[in-house]
């Protein structure tokens, strides 16, 4: 193993490296950066957490030493999928980049255009950006691409998942072709390796891993549940009890909708959750993943958005409450543990509709998976199905607690009519007549439900006395004007 000041970096680079308490490089960063400094086209495929950013942040910065950047026209330009992984990069920048005064430039979206153009017009020599907010800054003309020297796409993976190609096949146009392009994926399916072809020329293939493998440092089970989404839930804590040595986890779902209704229902049960996903806004994002590297979140509840877009070195478990659709993801999201050869476990969910996708991730991978010994998905649920409500006067047993009020209103109704027909007097056959002959009247005279009328027996004559018509003799004076 070569150490980093082998390497033909800068003295300056070198020493933010040592700076930042590294010595010896990474396998992808050994074998990439010689070739990157050199200028040439680099296809890099190598498993998460192995080092890929650094192995172009530290020769970009090395060959950036030369120049000057231009108003509106960066020097280099990095595609992302995420704005998560964007702002990882931006950190390695300022990180490696310290002896330096380069300028750089994130481009994200949930953040003001205003505060991007004024970088743009001051001259960037790094631009960072996902695909969808750089077209947007070339199409208002406050963005020109064709002074871009290198050009990297990270994750191309990922962004073939998301439907970025068709951009940056725009994007690319843009720039001129004589640029330096470096092609960075953890899995290589043969739309990348076709899109690895179109734009790069005569690359350097630097493999560090098998395409697609997980990382061995990392203990992958399986768990068996019930199909239901409340009984996976409660599978899941289940899980998250039996394990004593859990620091911090990410637990994954397919869409963010269920993102919600875990998060909902592990923070009801008293777990420490947050929970991430794509239609958050940006200050929402960075201010969860905060207390989550900072441990005041012990969980992180997450959609795919995150699945290659954290940059915490040490988390201890991930979760996969679904098992992915695209087998790749697999890969990434176990990716987030066991990083820089410390252990980690991934745990997955999986019932019986899920069980194509399973079979397509241990093909993948090339491993048969095992599953949990000791822990069964719980037969009786006992009202789980409602564990997403709130817990303040929302309880599961609402149901059982709403149907006893009724029966207890019933009860006293009862009671209250047996009350009346005891203390009533009883009628003689002259009272009870006039009765009878006002419920014949309205026969037939019910409402939609079948129910008659009730109507006021009309008072005897005698009851009544001489009633006056009108106003009687009492007239009021002024309806006696004008006569």
């Amino acid at each position: 193993m070569v150490a980093f000041a082998e390497l033909p970096l800068s003295p300056k680079v070198i020493k933010a490296v040592e700076d930042a308490g590294y010595t010896e490089p990474t396998p992808i960063q050994e074998q990439a950066i010689p070739h990157v400094v050199a200028g040439k086209d680099v296809l890099g495929i190598a498993q998460t957490g192995t080092g890929k950013t650094a192995s172009f942040v530290l020769p970009m910065i090395t060959r950036l030493e030369r120049g000057r950047a231009r108003a509106r026209m960066p020097r280099t330009l990095i595609l992302e999928p995420t704005r998560e992984l964007a702002a990882q990069v931006d950190e390695n920048f300022q990180k490696y980049g310290i002896h330096h005064k380069l300028s750089v430039a994130l481009l994200i979206g949930g953040v003001s255009f205003d505060d991007q153009n004024r970088k743009l017009e001051r001259g960037v020599d790094v631009l960072i950006a996902t695909p969808g907010r750089l077209l947007d800054h070339t199409e208002r003309g406050k963005l020109l691409l064709n002074g871009v020297e290198i050009l990297v796409i990270d994750e191309a993976d990922r962004m073939l998942d998301m439907g970025f190609i068709p951009d940056i096949e725009r994007i690319a146009g843009l720039i001129p072709f004589t640029r330096q392009t470096l092609f960075f994926s953890a899995t290589m399916p043969p739309e990348i390796a076709s899109l690895a072809d179109k734009f790069l020329s005569a690359p350097v293939r630097i493999e560090v891993a098998k395409a697609s493998s997980t990382a061995l440092t990392v203990e992958q089970k399986l768990l068996k549940t019930g199909s239901k989404d409340f009984e996976k839930r409660a599978a899941l804590r289940d899980l998250l009890r039996s394990q004593d040595d859990i620091k911090n986890g990410i637990i994954f779902c397919n869409r963010k909708r269920d993102v919600a209704t875990l998060f909902r229902s592990l923070d009801k049960h008293g777990f420490s959750v947050g929970a991430l996903h794509g239609d958050m806004d940006q200050h929402s994002r960075t201010q969860m993943l905060d207390g989550f590297r900072n441990n005041k979140i012990q969980l992180l509840v997450a959609s795919d958005v995150a699945a290659r877009g954290l940059d915490i070195p040490d988390v201890s478990h991930v979760f996969n409450f679904d098992v992915p659709i695209h087998a790749e993801d697999y890969v990434h999201r176990i990716g987030r543990t066991g990083r820089a050869g410390r252990a980690g476990k991934a745990f997955t969910l999986v019932d019986r509709s899920t069980m194509k996708y399973l079979e397509s991730v241990e093909k993948l991978i090339d491993k048969s998976l095992d599953y949990v010994d000791g822990i069964a998905a719980p037969a009786e649920t006992d009202g789980e199905e409602d564990d997403t409500r709130p817990a303040r006067g929302r309880g599961r047993d609402r149901k059982p607690r709403r149907d006893k009020i009724k029966d207890d209103n019933r009860q006293r109704a009862k009671a209250a009519d047996e009350a009346v027909e005891d203390t009533a007097p009883a009628k003689t056959d002259n009272e009870a007549r006039p009765a009878a002959a006002a419920n014949d009247d309205d026969a037939g005279k019910g409402d939609k439900r079948g129910r008659s009328r009730s109507r006021k027996p009309e008072r005897d004559k005698s009851e009544r006395g001489d009633a006056p018509v009108g106003f009687g003799d009492d007239i009021p004076a002024f309806m006696m004007i004008g006569r």
